[in-house]
């Protein structure tokens, strides 16, 4: 591999003044300049970026730490984060927690010895608790999807509880009233998303019916299996709702498992507007997340924090959005 030495060498130079050169700095001849950047093209080399990031205590590495890497709504805010984080001069690593509050603290303290230049979180309930109690992040931290009370953290999150109440309001207002919930357990989300669709029944004179009311782990075959106890029930749910796409994707089998159609057999509505929601027939009725926008805004405010740490904090709250298909039997 070649060395900085090595470039010194074959210019005819001190490493000093490669150093300086390749820093872009003053007090270099033009033509010093323009002879040492040749030589670098032409024997390849390249900085040995974590000595510099060591000497300069700045990286250009920043983290995205999701809960689950195979949920469509963290490929999206990746893809938003990598798109802003490159334009901006950044490169991002990415890592996945799986909702567990252990590895996520593992992965925590390996970005903090990476010494990366800040992180955009979708914490676990234990972390979130933990922020409520710190004054601040050692590094400089966005959250995402999730929010709590009185954290001194920037966050970025939709209104879960009112989201889940529109969308069960639309449920009850078309005729539905042993609606099934099933949502993400061990969740921020799952558990505001499950305090909306009760909230509604309430508001709409519904009494909630706890055998009806179920928590999976966000996964397809949890929510196939949830699901098929729903349907095996004597006295089934006339509709469903689902608060993430992974589980959506279960209830959707198990509805096909039964040989039930929808909506003539049973409604069904979910979180999160997926290719599969568009495609599936009859069609999906959503609650689309601005997944793009928070992936980008996280990103531009995790930037802000690094380049200011002592600005305010700020809590962003994004719009969703109903979309009415034909899996409600309103179209």
């Amino acid at each position: 591999m070649v060395k900085i030495k090595d470039v010194a060498e074959a210019a005819g130079v001190s490493t000093a003044t490669v150093s300086r050169v390749l820093a872009n700095k003053p007090h270099v001849r033009p033509e010093i300049q323009k002879h040492v950047l040749k030589v670098v093209k032409e024997l390849n080399y390249r900085p040995n970026r974590v000595a510099q990031n060591l000497r300069s205590n700045t990286s250009k590495i920043i983290a995205l730490v999701v809960s689950d890497i195979e949920n469509p709504f963290f490929q999206r805010v990746s893809r938003a984060v990598d798109d802003a984080a490159y334009e901006l001069g950044y490169i991002v690593m990415l890592c996945n927690t799986d909702e567990n509050p252990a590895k996520e603290e593992s992965c925590l303290n390996l970005l903090r010895d990476e010494n990366v230049a800040g992180v955009i979180l979708s914490p676990t309930q234990r972390a979130i608790e933990k922020f409520s109690e710190m004054p601040a992040m050692d590094m400089p931290t966005v959250i995402i999807d999730r929010h709590g009370k009185n954290l001194a953290i920037d966050s970025i999150h939709i209104d879960n509880v009112q989201a889940a109440h529109a969308i069960t309001s639309h449920l009850i207002e078309h005729g539905y009233r042993r609606i099934g919930g099933v949502f993400g357990g061990n969740s921020i989300t799952g558990s505001q998303r499950h305090e909306g669709f009760v909230r509604a029944l309430k508001d709409h004179n519904i009494k909630p019916a706890t055998d009806l009311i179920k928590f999976a782990s966000p996964r397809e075959e949890d929510g196939f299996d949830t699901t098929m106890n729903l349907l095996n029930m004597q006295d089934r749910p006339d509709a469903i709702l689902t608060s993430n796409s992974l589980l959506a994707s279960g209830v959707l089998l198990a509805i096909r498992e039964c040989k039930l159609q929808i909506p003539g057999d049973i409604a069904f509505a979910s979180f999160d507007d997926t290719t599969c929601a568009q495609l599936f027939e009859p069609a999906i009725t959503v609650i689309d997340q601005p997944t793009y926008e928070i992936g980008r805004t996280a990103t531009e405010l995790l930037i802000k924090r690094i380049q200011d740490p002592t600005r305010s904090n700020r809590e962003v709250v994004l719009k969703t959005k109903l979309i009415v298909r034909k899996s409600c039997g309103c179209k």
